[in-house]
């Protein structure tokens, strides 16, 4: 049973149905209440400090990473779709690492040769991969379409996809071309600390939910709030496209 996907675990009992709605209310309540750290928003003070700094600034630019990643909603959530079933510690490192490097390509790529892509289309993706995801970890394209896709490989181009929509947002801020590339290596660096330090929280949490018996009896829900939220993410960011237009 323990594998990296569920096909249909639990049906929904009453106690299952009351545990997803508590949770689809806390994930609406948490994007409503914090739009701007659900996207990949940079804070009012980070952006002018980006915009008046030149030269090499290390320090800052790993805080600015770092806490980016730890308010990075629909990052963590992703990642808590990819180690959901994940129990070797060795396993958690490989696709974690496969995440970072696409994630990390991408952000200096992006910025280094100024490809910009609407922040809110790219939002609107990571959003539709903690969907496939969630997807994923139910064996629903096993049970759909009678194959199970590389989830290696979809980790390593859900990375990039991520990577791309920082890229776009610190464009906007126009950062000084002195120091640009060590500074944003540094960005980067404090974006993967701040990926290890979520990731050890979670990786805890996970590891006291698996050692009770709710585990089993909640993961398939589990997977469905995240879903939800998923497509609820998906569904903000595609009206601010339109509202934006």
């Amino acid at each position: 049973m323990h594998s990296h996907s569920m096909s249909g675990v639990d049906a929904f009992t009453a106690p299952s149905r009351r545990l997803l709605l508590l949770l689809f209310l806390f994930v609406a309540s948490l994007f409503l209440a914090m739009p701007e750290a659900m996207a990949h928003a940079v804070a009012e003070g980070d952006k002018g400090f980006i915009q008046e700094s030149s030269g090499v600034m290390l320090l800052p630019f790993i805080y600015m990473g770092a806490k980016h990643m730890m308010t990075g909603y629909d990052h963590l959530l992703f990642l808590f779709g990819v180690i959901f079933f994940l129990y070797r510690l060795k396993d958690v490192g490989l696709y974690v690492t496969l995440f970072a490097v696409g994630h990390s390509v991408t952000l200096l790529l992006g910025v280094l040769t100024e490809i910009s892509i609407s922040s809110y289309i790219i939002d609107a993706i990571i959003g539709f991969s903690v969907v496939y995801k969630a997807l994923d970890n139910l064996g629903a394209f096993q049970r759909w379409f009678g194959f199970q896709p590389n989830t290696k490989v979809a980790t390593l181009i859900f990375g990039l996809l991520h990577g791309f929509g920082l890229a776009t947002k610190i464009q906007e801020y126009e950062i000084s071309p002195d120091g640009l590339i060590p500074n944003l290596i540094a960005f980067n660096v404090g974006v993967e600390i701040g990926q290890l330090l979520a990731l050890s929280a979670i990786l805890i949490l996970m590891g006291y939910w698996r050692r009770t018996g709710s585990f089993w009896r909640h993961a398939y829900t589990a997977n469905v709030a995240m879903m939800s939220a998923g497509f609820l993410l998906m569904g903000y960011q595609i009206t601010g496209l339109f509202v934006s237009a």
